[in-house]
């Protein structure tokens, strides 16, 4: 299975934030689409970090009151772990748990953003095939009796 298909299944809907906002505005957003990571883009589409509830916290405990009005390319994590949609989703989940990443970008072969994996996107479509791949042996096993 790849990542195109984990994208297909779930649609194509990205929530991210341009370079120039601020901490308070990505706050603002992971709120408001009640997410837990932003991917941040520059004008012309390409990812250039991402901004995740863990960078919020950091940033709390390093900054205090004032970390609102921080630009978000002082907050953000730089050069995020990627993948690409002709990747197998085997081996992202590999590196999810290996690097303890809840999500993955997805980017084109020129970094432009193109969709955000979650650990339950990719729980939820392996399961999926699993469960498809158990039921056709079961018909199988059944038709042959």
């Amino acid at each position: 299975m790849l990542v195109r298909d984990v994208l297909q299944a779930k649609g194509n809907r990205i929530i991210s934030i341009d370079a120039k906002a601020t901490v308070g505005e990505a706050i603002a957003r992971l709120v408001q689409h009640n997410i837990g990571s932003l991917p941040v883009i520059d004008d012309e589409g390409k990812l250039v970090g991402i901004f995740s509830e863990r960078d919020v916290l950091r940033i709390i405990h390093n900054r205090g009151e004032s970390f609102a009005r921080l630009p978000i390319r002082d907050a953000m994590t730089r050069d995020p772990i990627t993948c690409r949609v002709h990747d197998d989703v085997e081996q992202v989940m590999g590196q999810m748990s290996e690097r303890r990443i809840a999500k993955v970008p997805v980017t084109s072969d020129d970094d432009r953003l193109m969709g955000i994996v979650s650990v339950g996107d990719v729980i939820k479509a392996l399961h999926e095939k699993l469960h498809s791949e158990n039921q056709h042996l079961l018909s199988y096993i059944q038709g042959g009796v």
